[in-house]
């Protein structure tokens, strides 16, 4: 039993899809400054949409899975879940997901949600097949859950501050899977993956990885403008967490790169986002 409920967790991509979850009660904290079960039906409910998606991706991608290392053990390719169970458990997620969505919020907020999975399922993971570029259009799946959440909250699709933050989580994912192309790029490649790196060579992505970071970084300090945060302690936290990102970042301007480095950088932008919702949120708590 730990066994089929660590692959089925595997296949829900639980640690990327609980990132969904806590962008969406990032998104609903922001609008209602405080914590309730709205935030909490409204995260579940996103996350159950998000294990669909999950489950769905690894249905169409389990024979490019099968190619790569560091893929090839998942749960589809290795054997440890059928296909046809791993439809089941899509099909059960998305259930629970569009049915707490629909009796407690807003169609919109389902809308979101379900944007997402056909973001996702029917447009990046077809286009990444073919096309170097994908991640960028692909980039609007992260940006779409702390909408769902602001919208849950009672806010409107345009509010500023929303659309700051979907700019913020949008821009962040781009040198995150840039980073990761530089770490499994073989990988890739002999799954048959289109890669950035027949257009440019390591030193070349590293630079645009390092402009691109630098853009997610510098983006926070727009937040007290548009009133993500208020002036406040907090707030001049975020143009500290940008320079040591920007720091750490201007690593890959080095001549001599190594794929440390890349790891590095990879886990440091992926906290520099886990401290900004941290440190946006005590704000929003404790100055709303």
């Amino acid at each position: 039993m730990k066994k089929k409920i660590s692959a089925i967790l595997e296949l829900f991509k639980i640690r990327i899809t609980l990132f969904v979850a806590v962008t969406t009660g990032f998104g609903y904290l922001l609008f209602s400054g405080r914590f309730d079960l709205g935030m909490a039906l409204s995260s579940v409910g996103i996350l159950l949409l998000a294990f669909s998606s999950a489950a769905l991706n690894h249905i169409q991608e389990r024979k490019t899975d099968a190619m790569m290392n560091r893929t090839k053990g998942r749960p589809l390719p290795s054997g440890r879940i059928k296909t046809l169970e791993a439809v089941l458990y899509a099909v059960l997620a998305f259930a629970a997901g569009t049915l707490i969505l629909l009796l407690f919020f807003s169609p919109f907020v389902f809308i979101a949600g379900l944007t997402c999975l056909i973001w996702y399922n029917l447009i990046y993971t077809p286009m990444k097949k073919i096309n170097s570029l994908a991640i960028i259009p692909g980039s609007v799946i992260g940006a779409l859950p702390p909408v769902a959440g602001w919208l849950a909250a009672g806010g409107g699709l345009f509010d500023p501050q929303v659309m700051l933050i979907a700019f913020f989580f949008f821009i962040w994912q781009i040198p995150h899977f840039w980073l990761l192309l530089l770490i499994f790029n073989n990988d890739y490649e002999q799954a048959g993956f289109p890669t950035l790196i027949g257009l440019f060579n390591d030193k070349q992505l590293a630079r645009i990885t390092f402009v691109w970071t630098s853009v997610s970084a510098l983006s926070v300090l727009l937040f007290p403008i548009f009133k993500v945060t208020a002036i406040s302690f907090f707030s001049f936290i975020l143009p500290v967490l940008a320079l040591w990102l920007m720091l750490s970042a201007s690593t890959l301007l080095k001549k001599d790169l190594s794929r440390l480095s890349f790891n590095i950088i990879f886990r440091r932008i992926n906290y520099f986002a886990l401290l900004v919702i941290i440190f946006v949120s005590i704000d929003k708590v404790l100055l709303n």
